[in-house]
């Protein structure tokens, strides 16, 4: 997998094309990639003792690995 944990990358295809954030996780196995603020979705919690009422939360989501391309921290440029 070209993506690393750590790296600048920019979305290159799908509904959340041309943003650019870091990634926050990465999964070979599945050829998946977590990006920091892509791909946000509410996911609703049933009340448990961490959270007694409950309640809708912001969870990002994994994307394709083909979707991102790794972007250079110092020129904001497109690498490979």
């Amino acid at each position: 997998m070209f993506v690393k944990t750590g790296d600048n990358v920019k979305v290159i295809a799908g509904e959340a094309k041309g943003k650019t954030g870091v990634v926050k996780k990465a999964i070979p196995s599945a050829n998946k990639v977590i990006v920091e603020g892509v791909n946000v979705v509410k996911k609703h919690s049933k009340p448990s003792n961490s959270q007694p009422q409950g309640g809708i939360v912001d969870v990002e989501r994994a994307i394709s690995a083909t979707n991102v391309k790794v972007v250079s921290k110092t020129t904001d440029k497109e690498d490979k």
